[in-house]
């Protein structure tokens, strides 16, 4: 059963039954990715929604001396699209690449407006998916404004508890908006969970 991970995810919120995990194993894919891999480039339009069974993935965009800037993690049991290319259908300003070989199961659009139509829990684990997300997000920005390396970097232990010791300095410090050299002070000082 392909969707068997996502299945089992959407246990935590409003579970499926036979005909609708059917419906869901009609229209989802699964891909094995290599490290290094990108399943979305910028200038590409964003054409899925991804969950990540195995492995590691980190969104990011660039800016104009070409510099990445980690925007956001998806390892084991997450999702990870660039959302305002996926819905607007505009290419996208960001990019997705594997971290590591991974596994993923990954929804087309039409096929998830399809589900989210005749299925209500997909829209209604979807709508709370998003809004999961846009909490974290908000709660990221807030924390940029308002706290110092230090502080974010305890966040980001507590959020990505796992990944601390899956991702490199240079990943981490891009996320926290520091250079990998001030991410080794601050590791240093603080241990690790």
């Amino acid at each position: 059963m392909t969707a068997q991970p996502i299945v089992e995810y959407f246990k935590n919120y409003l579970p499926l039954n036979k005909e609708e995990i059917k419906l869901l194993n009609e229209r989802t894919k699964q891909r094995l990715i290599k490290r290094r891999q990108m399943i979305l480039q910028e200038g590409f339009v964003c054409k899925h929604y991804t969950f990540v069974v195995t492995g590691c993935f980190k969104m990011y965009g660039t800016d104009e001396k070409g510099n990445a800037h980690n925007i956001s993690f998806a390892a084991e049991n997450d999702w990870i699209a660039d959302l305002g290319s996926f819905y607007s259908e505009k290419p996208s300003k960001l990019f997705i690449e594997a971290l590591e070989p991974s596994t993923i199961l990954q929804i087309e659009k039409t096929d998830l407006l399809f589900l989210f139509v005749n299925v209500t829990k997909f829209d209604r684990n979807f709508r709370v998916i998003v809004e999961e997300k846009l909490i974290e997000l908000q709660n990221r920005l807030l924390l940029n404004f308002s706290s110092n390396t230090q502080q974010r970097y305890t966040v980001f232990l507590e959020q990505y508890p796992n990944l601390a010791m899956r991702l490199s300095n240079v990943q981490i410090a891009s996320y926290l908006g520091v250079t990998p050299e001030f991410l080794s002070k601050i590791r240093a000082q603080k241990p690790s969970k």
